[in-house]
């Protein structure tokens, strides 16, 4: 399928006014959760929620990292997700998890994100009734 990038903004769920724009996010769904700088996140004030996560890279490294929360947009469509502080050396990546949030998908041919269509539901069931005798 190849790489390709998308341009995103982080927006601090708790002060909406406090965001960045990145311009290169390397879609990437072999990545459970999106990751960016360190430093762009602490800019914009999002705190380290979950500490200590222990998480494997593609070439096998295992890394320990922190996860804070932050609303994630992507042209008009947009998630609350969680983000991992990423640390030099690390890839900037637009995770799985973030992509279904933004309920968006992979067109593969022409590389690029377009929304996935109805989010399921369940329906609703009526029990059945049972013939009265």
């Amino acid at each position: 399928m190849g790489t390709f990038y998308a341009r995103c903004k982080l927006e601090n769920p708790s002060d909406r006014s406090k965001s960045i724009v990145i311009p290169r996010l390397l879609v990437d769904t072999g990545s459970e959760l999106t990751w960016v700088s360190e430093r762009m996140l602490e800019r914009i004030g999002i705190g380290r929620e979950k500490k200590d996560l222990r998480f494997v890279l593609a070439n096998g490294q295992e890394v320990t990292r922190s996860v804070g929360f932050a609303i994630i947009r992507l042209d008009k469509y947009f998630t609350i997700d969680e983000v991992v502080f990423a640390e030099p050396g690390d890839l900037q990546l637009l995770g799985a998890h973030t992509l279904e949030g933004l309920n968006l998908i992979i067109e593969p041919v022409r590389r690029r994100l377009m929304a996935a269509g109805p989010l399921p539901a369940a329906s609703p069931t009526r029990p059945k009734r049972t013939p009265r005798r």
